[in-house]
């Protein structure tokens, strides 16, 4: 069984776990994914089975678009909704200013990694020093967000669709959409919606690779670097 599955991870599941739960109902010992998502995000997550675990550096440098949603008014120690309330205050948003502050965003600039994360200084993970109240310097990324789109304000929300490339931490992006607008904001809802050309309309539930209702997708050399 060689090829690429492309899954709709459920909200409550690690990464890992959708990989363990692959491996274990499809019987195959060889699959990857090729992007970690947070437990509380949904959406495309790409697995690699069989031989086709070597494409993935490739598809792992690929482009992802995703879907967030902000809670403003709030601010969390993980930067999303599952994290502990730091700091609480009334917040108005400006629909205005605060559209030309996401737009800002729309650029290559150097990107705080966030303290809950599985990036490693020194031989340790971020989020370990986090759980230890360590403090540590936070490294900056070089990133790129190309797109953004479907802006919608509410009035205690944001949203918006962003593409994005390898290594851009959402929750980053909306702590400095955040400080720019000078308020206090969380990540409430994250969904991926695509990464390169595999989109979630194409994606699969895990009850489906339960009920065998599932096509692998099968590549050559010259598709691959066309995605």
């Amino acid at each position: 069984m060689n090829g690429i599955l492309i899954i709709n991870k459920p909200i409550g599941m690690t990464s890992h776990d959708v990989v363990a739960f692959v491996r274990k109902t499809l019987n195959i010992k060889k699959v990857g994914h090729t992007g970690t998502l947070d437990p509380n995000a949904s959406g495309v997550l790409v697995l690699l089975l069989g031989t086709y675990t070597k494409y993935s550096n490739d598809i792992t440098n690929y482009e992802k678009e995703y879907f967030v949603k902000v809670k403003t008014g709030i601010k969390t120690d993980t930067l999303d909704i599952d994290g502990k309330i730091i700091e609480e205050k009334q917040i108005i948003l400006d629909k205005e200013q605060l559209t030309k502050d996401i737009l800002y965003f729309k650029k290559t600039y150097n990107q705080e990694v966030p303290i809950y994360s599985a990036i490693k200084i020194d031989g340790k993970k971020l989020y370990e020093y986090a759980r230890e109240n360590k403090e540590v310097i936070l490294p900056k990324r070089e990133v790129t967000i190309k797109e953004i789109k479907d802006i919608n304000i509410e009035k205690k929300y944001f949203s918006f669709k962003c593409l994005v490339t390898k290594g851009t931490y959402i929750r980053s992006l909306i702590k400095d959409i955040c400080d720019k607008n000078n308020i206090i904001g969380t990540v409430y809802e994250l969904k991926r919606t695509k990464q390169g050309n595999y989109n979630i309309e194409e994606s699969y539930t895990l009850d489906d690779i339960k009920n065998n209702n599932f096509k692998l997708i099968q590549i050559d050399n010259h598709s691959l670097n066309q995605v």
